[in-house]
């Protein structure tokens, strides 16, 4: 049952991020540019063929671990993100980071949303690695799975 109302929730969720209402803007940054939807989010189109889809009153800030001016992480505390990356070669994988949860990427389309003391990732295509920050268990999804994180129990793929 848990399994199944996770799961709804992510759909839900994606459904929310393509009908919201007027996205608080962000600063763009990173070789990045933003842009106000038709449905009132904030999409970010950034180098390298990647973008990021905010929801309304998503807090998050991008990051470039490797230093070469482009985005390769997000870290985000609030709602949601509708994130598309392209597989790209080399072991940097693009993260999102959020307070319960980090997701690794290599080529894919997926929703983080952190909230209310949890992390909800889903998948919907490609492949994500979520695991804690703390390093304590991590889960690999596939297209169409999802995970929710808390800070405590265990990592099952929905």
């Amino acid at each position: 049952m848990t399994m199944m109302l996770a799961r709804a929730g992510c759909i839900a969720l994606t459904s929310l991020l393509l009908f919201a209402g007027e996205a608080t803007a962000q600063q763009a940054s990173l070789g990045c540019t933003s842009t106000p939807s038709a449905q009132g989010t904030q999409t970010l189109r950034c180098a390298k063929a990647i973008t990021i889809i905010a929801e309304n009153g998503a807090r998050f800030e991008l990051g470039d671990r490797n230093r070469d001016g482009n985005v390769d992480s997000v870290e985000l505390s609030n709602k949601a993100l509708l994130l598309e990356v392209p597989k790209k070669r080399g072991r940097n994988r693009f993260e999102v980071m959020t307070p319960q949860a980090i997701a690794a990427v290599r080529g894919t389309k997926w929703t983080v949303d952190a909230a209310d003391g949890k992390t909800s990732v889903f998948v919907v295509n490609g492949s994500v690695r979520v695991a804690r920050p703390a390093g304590r268990g991590s889960v690999v999804l596939g297209a169409g799975d999802g995970v929710d994180v808390e800070t405590s129990g265990d990592l099952t793929v929905k």
